[in-house]
């Protein structure tokens, strides 16, 4: 039975039930009570009294509780990939990922606590001594995406308990199940009530409530622009932090001098991994004209060779099924509307033939703006084919879209490198492969949000900074 973890008990929700479905047969595996508004507000009391506790402590109190939970996290490491893989239908090399970056946040975090320092600013006049200090932000709300459960607990509960702050998290009720059970394991390792409050909802006043309350100090959310805009504005009832990692349309532009092979290898692992359920998958595909014929060669020979499946059934699955009915027939839709404005299916193009919510790897070829899939964050496996020549300014293209997340950029001339890469209006560009880690800063610019998960910058986030000035 999957409980919320509120204020350091175990609680069925008094709301109504949540259908959780296994993605890769398209059945439900379980139905779970979603928290009510009161249970809600009372997560947020129970954070919000821990907090004079918990920030209390030392880095070595704190650290004391948490190397207990990293030993069960690691401990249950099987049980909790299990359910990661029944609520996502992951194969198994992704859901291994998924979990490890869980623990992995905890230690980053808790050792990029211990290098946050303070500062001496020197007075012209010598006449005060003048301290710049951090402390803990508060009480944290954090909404996450289902596509990567536990990577984005990680990214929020890192910081939140290295930083002495406690927090309220809602998972997806897409994905609640591994997170709810990461909830059980803070209760075991004996984290003291209210520190972490992880709730399971489908009840859109709850949401409100969150946001709504005056008790949080920050909010942070992984999930679409419009999610993000809604959470602002419902927010205004007192003046909060932000750190909101929202939607993308990435570029993935391959210049005539770099390596077609690796780079049609890099951008079909990027676009098909997970499914193409991810932030920074590689959105719309700018390949110059004189290598486009030999780039869809190789993409195409690199999408003959991925295997569906996830990881309950075959462990050398490479692509797993959309999150639910609705995502698979919303990529049916993107196909359609590309193919009446000109655009050429290549491979895919529609559910596969099995059970579950499986969708064919796509390629799409003649791709023009306009076009949903050119326009739109796709969040799927659909790969569109974007020709452009020598006259073209690649960066204005590449710049072509509301969001700011990722880009990509495939060439061997180092100067070319630099020079589109300054250009492009990204918060991450990477050249000649995708590279993410948790130590690196990962945000967007224009409506993919504010602020930074991973890295000492997101650290940085979950502290106010203070000046104190002593009188000499």
């Amino acid at each position: 039975m999957y409980l919320n973890y509120i204020n350091g008990e175990l609680l069925e929700g008094e709301g109504k039930e949540i259908d959780v479905y296994n993605p890769e047969t398209g059945r439900i595996i379980t139905k779970i009570k979603s928290t009510s508004v009161s249970q809600a507000i009372t997560a947020l009391e129970a954070a919000k009294k821990a907090f004079v506790m918990w920030s209390g402590y030392s880095l070595g109190e704190r650290w004391s509780y948490i190397s207990r939970f990293l030993e069960l996290l690691r401990a249950e490491k099987e049980n909790i990939v299990k359910i990661l893989i029944e609520e996502t239908g992951k194969p198994l090399s992704n859901a291994d990922y998924d979990f490890e970056m869980l623990p992995s946040c905890l230690s980053f975090f808790m050792e990029e606590a211990k290098r946050m320092k303070g500062e001496i600013i020197p007075d012209e006049t010598n006449s005060h001594l003048n301290m710049i200090v951090k402390q803990p932000l508060g009480v944290v709300v954090g909404f996450l995406a289902w596509n990567f459960p536990l990577l984005n607990l990680g990214y929020k509960l890192g910081p939140v308990l290295a930083s002495g702050c406690t927090c309220v998290i809602k998972p997806s009720s897409n994905t609640p199940l591994a997170s709810l059970y990461v909830g059980s394991l803070a209760r075991k390792a004996g984290i003291p009530g209210g520190v972490i409050n992880i709730i399971a909802a489908n009840d859109n006043g709850v949401k409100a409530a969150l946001c709504e309350s005056t008790i949080p100090k920050m909010l942070t959310l992984i999930g679409s622009s419009s999610t993000g805009r809604e959470i602002i504005k419902s927010s205004a009832t007192s003046i909060k932090h932000f750190s909101l990692e929202l939607g993308g349309n990435a570029p993935a532009i391959v210049m005539p001098s770099a390596d077609i092979e690796k780079a049609a290898a890099h951008v079909c692992d990027n676009k098909f991994g997970n499914c193409g359920q991810v932030c920074v998958a590689a959105n719309r595909i700018f390949v110059h004209k004189s290598v486009k014929d030999r780039f869809i060669g190789h993409v195409l020979a690199n999408v003959k060779k991925v295997r569906l499946g996830s990881g309950n059934t075959d462990p050398k699955a490479d692509m797993g099924p959309m999150i639910s009915k609705k995502a698979c027939d919303a990529m049916a839709e993107l196909v359609k509307d590309a193919v009446n404005k000109g655009a050429k299916v290549l491979c895919g193009g529609k559910k596969a033939e099995r059970d579950g919510f499986f969708f064919e790897p796509t390629v799409l070829d003649n791709v023009h703006n306009g076009m949903r899939v050119y326009d739109e964050e796709i969040f799927g496996p659909i790969m569109p084919i974007i020709e452009f020549g020598d006259g073209d300014d690649i960066a204005v293209l590449g710049n072509d879209t509301e969001y700011g997340l990722a880009s990509y950029l495939f060439t061997k001339d180092l100067q070319e490198a630099i020079g589109i890469s300054r250009r492009l209006d990204f918060g991450s560009i990477c050249v000649n492969e995708p590279f993410y880690a948790f130590n690196l800063p990962h945000g967007g610019l224009k409506e993919s949000g504010m602020g930074k998960d991973c890295s000492h910058y997101s650290m940085e986030e979950y502290y106010a900074v203070k000046r104190i000035s002593i009188k000499n």
